[in-house]
């Protein structure tokens, strides 16, 4: 599948992976790698489909930006990274916009790159789902929403208008109609990892993985 020229990849990782006790992105991936990390790995999964990946980053921004840097991709600095996760979505947001995109392509960086093939479904489905006036494609595994999700102009402009003090679930459930879910064959899309067993247990097969 060739790439969605309109479509800005967003990686966010602000977070102080306080109970990880080191930086998520950092983690390596796969968990025997040397070289690659959740980081690296997830921008070079999203630039085989799109054209920019921004990833926000907060006080880790000097540890970040060598990695960021080297894989292509460019930084956005959360100012009040504290503010929470809903700051730095928005701080992507307005980003994509501000670099001429309507669409972005959105993930967490303590969760595991998923398999291209789901990015390549997903793609898809936004497609077919944007010409039907949907705002948004979230992918599920067994029932549960994951990520990466996608989002049309009109969710994105639905996120950057929500008050500071909402949170992205709150905006969603105000749009459940407006938004379409993709049942995927891939459990990373919800494995959420934020200590040091769930990392642990990414060695287990796919059936044992952690859900968010």
């Amino acid at each position: 599948m060739g790439r969605t020229q309109s479509l800005c990849g967003v990686i966010l990782a602000a977070g102080e992976s306080s109970r990880m006790g080191r930086d998520k992105a950092l983690l390596p991936w796969p968990p025997s790698s040397i070289s690659d990390t959740f980081l690296s790995a997830t921008i070079r999964l999203f630039l085989s489909h799109v054209d920019v990946v921004l990833v926000v980053v907060g006080k880790n921004e000097a540890a970040l930006a060598p990695i960021v840097y080297a894989n292509g991709a460019s930084l956005v600095v959360n100012p009040d990274p504290a503010r929470g996760q809903f700051s730095s979505l928005r701080a992507g947001l307005h980003e994509v916009l501000n670099r001429g995109s309507d669409a972005a392509m959105v993930t967490l960086v303590d969760r595991p790159p998923v398999k291209m093939a789901t990015i390549e479904t997903l793609e898809a489905a936004f497609a077919h789902a944007t010409a039907q006036r949907k705002w948004a494609v979230i992918p599920e595994y067994q029932g549960e929403h994951g990520h990466p999700i996608l989002l049309g102009r009109e969710m994105l402009e639905a996120f950057l208008r929500a008050p500071e003090t909402a949170s992205a679930r709150d905006v969603e459930h105000a749009h459940q109609t407006e938004i379409e879910y993709v049942p995927v064959d891939d459990p990373l899309v919800a494995v959420n990892v934020d200590t040091p067993e769930q990392y642990a247990s990414l060695n287990l097969p796919p059936q044992h993985l952690p859900s968010s």
